[in-house]
């Protein structure tokens, strides 16, 4: 699969590990979904996706249900989608996806976490042309599969490549056609055990050990942070 890839599935596999982090970043989410688009998710395909990551991450059936109630409660929270660009430790480039209710505090918070490591923010726009924004479907391995069967009836739909590592097989496309593969998907009867959107660097960067402590302990702090969503960066 390549050196790339199995970073990525320990760094999906880390930032997954620790519920008590995650689970307030999914009822964000869901209550996102639930308020644009309504609770029902037979109707509502980004709460439905929201409701299947939800169960990927063993949450709770109660903390879903409260958490789509939440988008009709009369203190319902207005989140706002922002995006944050910074030089890390050593160089390396982050890009952070928050949903905040207070852009003033986590605009705050996030920078503090980039100038205590050494880094700082950069303009935003700055480092959009360093990642790739794909759509990634996690599917899991059925016995008599055919992924060649899958990747030709799927390319249509805007599958640009298909992988399988043990029991898990990693569809992607681009950010653009995240709709219309998931609808095709849900067609076919394909369950999807998690889906969302995701950067990749253009130009991957490798990091001794030594930079890499430095680079965790930002890239933890980060992702402590209950309004960061997502962070990517440009390493290998």
């Amino acid at each position: 699969m390549g050196r790339a890839f199995e970073y990525r599935r320990a760094a999906k596999e880390k930032r997954w590990a620790s519920m008590s982090k995650i689970f307030p970043k999914i009822s964000r989410q869901i209550t996102m979904a639930a308020k644009e688009g309504g609770s029902d998710p037979e109707m509502n395909p980004k709460l439905r996706l929201a409701i299947k990551n939800a169960k990927a991450a063993n949450m709770p059936k109660d903390n879903i249900k409260k958490a789509i109630e939440r988008a009709s409660g009369k203190d319902a929270a207005d989140y706002t989608l922002v995006n944050y660009e910074g030089k890390g430790p050593h160089g390396i480039l982050v890009f952070v996806e928050c949903a905040t209710d207070n852009t003033t505090r986590t605009v705050a918070d996030v920078k503090s976490y980039f100038s205590k490591a050494g880094g700082a923010l950069v303009p935003t726009g700055s480092l959009e042309f360093m990642f790739d924004r794909k759509a990634v479907f996690e599917i899991p391995f059925v016995e008599g599969m055919d992924l060649e069967e899958m990747e030709l009836d799927l390319i249509d739909f805007g599958l640009t490549k298909i992988e399988q590592d043990e029991d898990t097989i990693y569809i992607y496309a681009d950010y653009t056609d995240f709709g219309t593969l998931s609808t095709a998907l849900e067609e076919r009867n394909i369950e999807v055990a998690k889906a969302d959107l995701q950067r990749f660097p253009t130009s991957p960067v490798e990091f001794s050990d030594e930079q890499m402590t430095d680079i965790e302990k930002m890239l933890d702090k980060l992702e402590e942070n209950e309004d960061v969503q997502a962070v990517f960066t440009n390493m290998e």
